[in-house]
C-alpha cells in the first residue's frame, strides 16, 4: 500500500495509506485515538481509491492530542493535498461519527457518508446501560490506541453533541448519509434511526448477522456491504 505525508495548516505531518483506483474514498476506522485499523486493501472498498489517514499524535502521523475541529481540519488538509475535489466519507464506529461532523463542516468536500455501527449525536443513560450490559459478551478486539488522544477526542465530542444548534445542522444538511447497524452489535441502533429519519437524504441499512467489528469477523460481508453503499 502507497503513503504520503502530507502538512497540516500548523506544519504537522500527518501520513494517510492510499489503494486502488476508482472514486475517491476516506477510510475513517473507530476510536478515538486508535491505530488505523482498516487500512488493509482486503477491506476496502471495490472499485474506490481508498485513502486512509493516521489521525494526528497516532502511528505515522505527528503530533499529540486535539480536539473535533482540529480532526476535521485535517481531514480537510488531507483533501486538498492529495488533490481530492470530493469524496466519499466511509467511517467505521466513532470514526463514523467523525464523517458526520466532517460533513457538517465541508458539505463541499463531501459526496456522501458511510457511518458503519456509529453511536449516533448522543449520550443517552438508557443506550450506555445497555451497551455495558452487553460488553461481556462482545468479542474483544485489541486496537493500540494513543489514551490521552482518546480522552481529549471524547471530551470534545461530548461538548459538540451538546452545542444547541447541532440538530438544526443536521436537519440542514444537504450530504446523502447511509447509517448502518451490525445486526449483531450490542449497541441499540436507535440512535442511528434517528438521524437517518432527521437528514434530508438520510438512509437506515441493518448489516444482518454481524457484530460490531464484522470487519474482522466477517470481511467478505463487510466489503461487499461498504462496496454497495460507497457508489
Amino acid at each position: 500500500m502507497d503513503g504520503l505525508d502530507v502538512r497540516a495548516e500548523d506544519g504537522v505531518l500527518l501520513h494517510v495509506a492510499v489503494a486502488g483506483a476508482g472514486a475517491d474514498v476516506l477510510v475513517l476506522s473507530g476510536g478515538p485515538g486508535y491505530l488505523h485499523y482498516l487500512a488493509d486493501e482486503a477491506l476496502a472498498p471495490r472499485g474506490a481509491r481508498s485513502w486512509f489517514p493516521d489521525p494526528r499524535g497516532v502511528g505515522r502521523s505527528a503530533g499529540g492530542p486535539h480536539g473535533l475541529t482540529q480532526a476535521v481540519a485535517d481531514l480537510e488538509a488531507i483533501r486538498r493535498a492529495t488533490g481530492v475535489d470530493r469524496w466519499t466519507v466511509l467511517g467505521h464506529s466513532w470514526g463514523g461519527d467523525l464523517a458526520v461532523r466532517y460533513a457538517l463542516d465541508h458539505p463541499e468536500s463531501v459526496a456522501r457518508v458511510v457511518s458503519v455501527a456509529g453511536t449516533g449525536v448522543q449520550r443517552d443513560a438508557s443506550w450506555t446501560a445497555a451497551y455495558r450490559a452487553g460488553r461481556a459478551a462482545e468479542v474483544a478486539v485489541p486496537v493500540a490506541y494513543v489514551p490521552e488522544v482518546h480522552r481529549v477526542l471524547t471530551e470534545s465530542y461530548l461538548a459538540w453533541i451538546h452545542r444547541p444548534d447541532l440538530l438544526r445542522r443536521l436537519a440542514d444538511c444537504p450530504a446523502p448519509m447511509s447509517f448502518v447497524a451490525a445486526g449483531e452489535d450490542i449497541r441499540p441502533p436507535w440512535p442511528l434511526q434517528q438521524l437517518a429519519a432527521l437528514l434530508p437524504a438520510g438512509r437506515f441499512v441493518v448489516a444482518p448477522d454481524v457484530p460490531h467489528n464484522f470487519w474482522l469477523t466477517h470481511p467478505r460481508t463487510w466489503v461487499e456491504v461498504v462496496s454497495d453503499l460507497v457508489r
